[in-house]
């Protein structure tokens, strides 16, 4: 099958706070937007029941809320979105190819914000209970344990907040903690308030062995980390929250990943790649929250819109067909501002001859760099898309221009 070719600005890959965040500002800054989205545009904090530490709204508010607000601002831009799964994305350098299975998206710039999965225990019989007793969910599946047992696997913010949750349904909340006693990952304030919830039961120092039952789940065989007992604990059903994985796994040839798998990025969310930039829970950092992942989206999406900017210089100023001189200065620089006087006056003198782009370092010196200018000031004629002439400003530099031409 022969694939439809379809031509964007930028891709954004994930539809989570990150995705649409780096859509959003994209979108603003009038560029040709697209967000790929395999499954559900808001990710999983639309999982989230009450979101208490975002920005804003002093009351809280449900994650899916929140997740339906971020969604109807981006597209207000004009940002396509589809709902499709991404199958690999390729470097050319001058632009990308996302590709899905009918369509190949050739981009200039790409935001990688695929997010993560839940990670599983390894526990024995585990995959065989996914969704018969173990859920990954406690907004989408709380109700259907009411009246019932239940056990949380975790103590980390997650965890407990959704084992909080979990509480206004089921007559008990068992929490497997792989801590000491008090011992929690979660932050202080949900950590009192879980230890003082009367529903909540926790189970110090332990991990799961495997999980049994027949259909479903029905017993989960907790170990004593420190005595090695088996305690097995009848439930009705059992939700982890123990950390995510991050979904990179397409991108493990193409830029630079972590140990764990996690992309790694500098604070302007630029990967090792030109044009590619990751945010969100995708990305190498410390904390994994919904406003750290729309802080991320804002610095990727405009990260994103100056990278665009400078391949479209580069590709209809610079590169161009005839000839085209190059001044690089620094605009907080009093003697490189002067320095451009005079070449703006050269160039008008020279007018038939050539044209004339300036770049200026201050903003960004990604175009110095990716062409091999000299150190500011200095200059470069380009004829045809081809080097003719580089060299730092001096007294001499013009009659040097013109023995080049």
């Amino acid at each position: 099958m022969e694939k439809r070719i379809e031509e964007y600005d930028v891709a954004v890959i994930g539809g989570g706070a990150a995705g649409m965040t780096a859509a959003l500002y994209a979108g603003r800054a009038r560029l040709k937007t697209i967000l790929i989205e395999k499954s559900l545009i808001g990710g999983l904090a639309t999982y989230t029941s009450e979101i208490e530490n975002y920005p804003g709204f002093p009351e809280g508010i449900d994650g899916t809320e929140l997740m339906k607000l971020m969604d109807k601002q981006f597209r207000k831009f004009g940002v396509k979105v589809k709902l499709t799964d991404v199958k690999s994305v390729e470097d050319k350098q001058s632009y990308k190819i996302v590709s899905t299975f009918r369509t190949d998206y050739h981009v200039k710039a790409v935001v990688i914000a695929t997010g993560g999965r839940p990670r599983l225990t390894g526990a024995k019989n585990e995959e065989q209970f996914c969704d018969k007793g173990i859920s990954f969910c406690a907004t989408c599946d709380a109700a259907r344990y009411t009246g019932k047992r239940v056990m949380v696997i975790g103590s980390g913010d997650a965890a407990i907040e959704e084992g909080m949750f979990l509480t206004k349904f089921a007559t008990e909340v068992l929490v497997s903690v792989i801590h000491d006693e008090g011992v929690m990952d979660a932050n202080e304030v949900a950590r009192e308030k879980a230890l003082k919830n009367e529903k909540m039961k926790f189970l110090w120092n332990t991990a799961v062995d495997s999980f049994e039952g027949d259909e479903l789940l029905k017993t989960v065989v907790l170990k004593n980390l420190k005595t090695g007992e088996l305690m097995p604990v009848d439930v009705d059903g059992c939700f982890l929250f123990i950390g995510y994985l991050p979904n990179t796994g397409i991108f493990k040839d193409l830029i630079t990943l972590d140990n764990r798998g996690y992309i790694i990025t500098n604070e302007d969310m630029e990967t090792n790649v030109p044009g590619i930039f990751a945010a969100g829970d995708v990305r190498h950092k410390t904390l994994r929250q919904v406003s750290t992942s729309v802080g991320d989206g804002a610095v990727a999406g405009y990260m994103a819109e100056r990278y665009v900017d400078e391949i479209n210089t580069l590709k209809n100023g610079i590169l161009r067909e005839g000839t085209v001189l190059c001044y690089f200065y620094n605009a907080s620089e009093a003697n490189d501002r002067n320095c451009l006087t005079l070449v703006e006056d050269y160039a008008k003198k020279n007018q038939d001859k050539l044209a004339l782009e300036v770049i200026d370092v201050y903003k960004s010196d990604k175009l110095q760099k990716m062409l091999g200018a000299p150190d500011v000031p200095s200059v470069m004629v380009f004829r045809n898309g081809e080097k003719i002439f580089s060299s730092p400003f001096t007294d001499s530099v013009f009659s040097e221009i013109d023995k080049s031409l």
